[in-house]
Order: structure tokens, then C-alpha cells, then sequence
């Protein structure tokens, strides 16, 4: 069967962020938060909820690791797709993969705001021989 799972922090975490590997700085808020924009999710709703860094945070950096994920093989690639947001000028997103073995976590996509303050969708396809995390 397909282990995709869609998660939309609607009702809290979902499996993908256990709470206990969510860094200080990260809550779960929608657009009438009044923490400022986004003012909705992706898809317009402003009741909607989503992940975002503290703006208290300032030019810090904060870290959002994933659940283990199965090793990969020709039947079952691992594809995550997200939406993000990146609001400040120098704000940059990285998504970054850490195989069991390893202990250094390989960068494996990143984005620095050139269009900031807009929804974007990206999806990255991850191969691994062995368990791993984001």
C-alpha cells in the first residue's frame, strides 16, 4: 500500500514532526494568529493552520526534523511535497537528509526568499538505502 500521508497541521503535528523534535521557535498558528502574514494558508483559508517560525526568533536559525522514515527501493521512492513561505529578505529554507549511518545531515535542497511573500509548492524525491530522517 502507498505510506503517502498528508499532512496538514490542521488538528496538531501529524506523525511527520513528532512534538519532541519541534525546535523552540516553531508554532502551530493560522492567518488570524495576528503574528502577521501569511494572513492564510496556500490555499487562501485563513483558518488554516500551519507551521511558522517565531518572529522573536530574529536571525536564528530552528530546526524541524522528521519521524524515521523506510529505506527506499524501486516500488517505494520517497516523495515529499511541501508549500512554504519565507518572509524575510535574508529568511533561507533548507531541507536536509540524515541517513542512519551518518552523522552529518546532507543538504539536499534550499531556497533564499528571491520571490518572498508567496506561497510556493516544491517536491523532492529522496533515494536511501537505509532508514533516514529530514
Amino acid at each position: 500500500g502507498s505510506s503517502c500521508e498528508k499532512c496538514d497541521f490542521e488538528t496538531d503535528m501529524c506523525k511527520i514532526f513528532p512534538e519532541l523534535n519541534l525546535q523552540p521557535g516553531w508554532i502551530r498558528r493560522n492567518g488570524r494568529s495576528g503574528m502577521g502574514s501569511p494572513y492564510s494558508d496556500h490555499t487562501g483559508n485563513d483558518t488554516a493552520y500551519f507551521l511558522s517560525l517565531s518572529s522573536e526568533m530574529g536571525s536564528s536559525s530552528a530546526t524541524l526534523r522528521s519521524n524515521v522514515f523506510l529505506p527506499t527501493d524501486k516500488e517505494r521512492i520517497c516523495q515529499i511535497k511541501f508549500y512554504y513561505w519565507i518572509s524575510q529578505m535574508n529568511g533561507t529554507l533548507m531541507v536536509g537528509l540524515q541517513k542512519h549511518s551518518e552523522d552529518a545531515i546532507k543538504n539536499i535542497w534550499q531556497d533564499s526568499a528571491e520571490q518572498q511573500n508567496q506561497w510556493k509548492a516544491n517536491m523532492i524525491a529522496i533515494n536511501s538505502t537505509e532508514k533516514f530522517e529530514v
